[in-house]
């Protein structure tokens, strides 16, 4: 049967693929495959958009709040309290409205998406290279090591991390800690994801290497003399990078929520730089005269956390197509 330009054959994955003219099918690379089924979930290019202007906005907030017309984060003006002192609600030079120090809400929650993609993203590379780390050593020498690294991963999951976070906090909440290495607010709470989070991508790349390690391509890498580093470098983290990518997207906005919850709790960022955290945890007692205060940091919490959320869930079903179908049956 002969094929014209535009005909389409079935794909790999369910999908389908353009014909070229002679009936040849024009190959497309994994990259490709990947960024066709991902465009197509609009949920996913949603909030991918979202992420990116977020980014933008923490990158260039100076410039977008000078060109808003809003006061730097931590302008206080007390001419924009009322007699009692309460803050006054949203306005044309004011949007989201100001707090009880007269500090710019909307300038506020721009800059504190910077603290809050500064902790997601940072703090989940630093987990996820550890727990890549210790899970292919564990998965893949198997034996005293394998025993040893999962018995710290039990433990280290066995520690209820918001009171771990309150105790690092108080430790180091005035002169840091580790000889001034781990310091007060941002740092404190980084070192804190590095050394709980990677637990859960340690057990997930265990298992991983565990099956890996058996499989056709390792035993013949090894049969040519591949020394065990090789075979870990070469033959096995290659193929760790879809679960390893699709799980920290969903660990970025685990993190985010407990940098909020530590600033809730004043452990976190410390005053006057902004947090979506610490701006609730101040509009609290006023909320019922100043709704404000809480509800445009609470949004921009709620949708950031969201986003990252749908977007991880998109990025497990552009990667691994055949597992999604599996789950949707």
């Amino acid at each position: 049967m002969s094929a014209v330009p535009g005909d389409l054959l079935a794909g790999p994955y369910g999908g389908v693929e353009p014909v070229a003219s002679g009936g040849d099918v024009v190959a497309r690379t994994s990259l490709q495959l990947f960024w066709r089924r991902f465009r197509a979930d609009r949920w996913a290019m949603a909030a991918l958009v979202f992420i990116a202007v977020l980014v933008v906005a923490a990158i260039a907030a100076p410039l977008i709040v000078s060109v808003l017309g809003l006061p730097g984060p931590s302008v206080q003006n007390p001419n924009l309290t009322n007699a009692f002192g309460g803050p006054l609600g949203p306005s044309l030079a004011h949007p989201f409205g100001v707090d009880q120090l007269g500090r710019d809400v909307a300038s506020r929650v721009i800059y504190g998406a910077r603290v809050s993609l500064e902790v997601g993203i940072l703090g989940t590379i630093a987990a996820t290279v550890i727990g890549v780390l210790v899970g292919v050593i564990a998965g893949f020498y198997r034996g005293w090591a394998d025993t040893v690294l999962s018995r710290i991963i039990d433990v280290a999951l066995s520690i209820p991390i918001l009171l771990l976070g309150l105790g690092i906090g108080a430790a180091c909440g005035v002169r840091g800690c580790l000889s001034g290495t781990v310091q007060p607010g941002l740092g404190e709470i980084i070192f804190l994801i590095a050394l709980v989070s990677w637990t859960y991508t340690a057990r997930i790349v265990r298992g991983l290497v565990l099956s890996l390690r058996e499989r056709e391509f390792v035993e013949a890498s090894r049969a040519l003399g591949a020394s065990s580093t090789r075979i870990m470098l070469r033959e096995i983290l290659p193929n760790l990078w879809v679960p390893v990518i699709v799980y920290s997207s969903v660990l970025i906005p685990q993190n985010i929520l407990l940098e909020a919850a530590l600033s809730y709790l004043g452990v976190g960022i410390r005053p006057p730089t902004p947090s979506w955290g610490a701006m609730i945890a101040e509009a609290t007692p006023i909320f019922s005269s100043a709704w404000w205060f809480m509800t445009f940091p609470g949004i921009a919490l709620l949708l950031t956390v969201m986003a990252f959320n749908v977007l991880g869930d998109g990025l497990q079903d552009a990667l691994n197509p055949r597992i999604s179908r599996l789950v949707a049956q």
